[in-house]
Parts: structure tokens; sequence; C-alpha cells
């Protein structure tokens, strides 16, 4: 590979990506109309399925990102106070950032998922 200099390797990179973004568009039309073949050879109408609202969905999105904005200020608050640094090209606390990140993401989920379950139990669908 040293004998190939940076303006082949940008030029084959260019190809490459255009050729794997018009076969992903490809594929992804491709699919879209044998599903929707498969739908009419079973004799289902494709206009009457769309795709289904996820009522919790923004929940469960609003609190991931409260957990984790929540985990990514305390672990600035302890790296500032507990741990006293100051220089952010100091990498020796990045462990702190992620687990907390994880944590606090992690507790906004099972929240989501607690109150999800709870609300179905008492408002069970009818059918």
């Amino acid at each position: 590979m040293d004998n190939m200099d940076t303006g082949n390797l940008g030029i084959m990179a260019g190809i490459i990506i255009s050729l794997g973004f018009f076969g992903m568009i490809f594929g992804v039309i491709y699919l879209y109309k044998r599903e929707r073949m498969a739908m009419i050879e079973r004799g289902m109408d494709p206009r009457r399925y769309k795709p289904q609202s996820a009522p919790y969905q923004t929940l469960k999105w609003g609190l991931l990102l409260i957990g984790a904005g929540l985990g990514l200020f305390l672990a600035n608050i302890l790296c500032r106070t507990v741990f006293k640094t100051t220089d952010y090209d100091d990498a020796g606390n990045v462990a702190i950032y992620f687990a907390l990140i994880s944590l606090f993401g992690g507790l906004g989920l099972f929240t989501s998922y607690r109150m999800e379950k709870k609300e179905t139990t008492n408002n069970p669908v009818q059918e």
C-alpha cells in the first residue's frame, strides 16, 4: 500500500461510498416493493396498513435523554469537586463520564418501563 498515493485512495473512497449509497437506496426500495407485492398476493390492501404509532416512544426518549444529561452533569460536578480536575485534556476520569451517563440513561429507561407497565395494567386495552 506504500506505492498507492493518497489521491488514488481518495478516488477509490469516493467510488466505494457512492456505490454503497446507491446500493442502499436500491435495496430499501426493492424491499419496500417486495413487501407490498407480498401483501397484495395475500389479498391484503397495502394502503390500509400504516405504521402504528408507539404512544410511549416520546416518553422513553425523553427520559433516556434526561437521564443521560443528568449523568453527564453529575460526572462534571464530581470531576470538578471530588477529583479536583479542571484540565480538559486530562483523560484520567473519562470512565466516570461513561459510567454515569449509562447509569442514569438506564434509570431513565427503567422509569419509562415502569410508567408504561403501570399505565397498561390500570387501563387494559379492550378488543
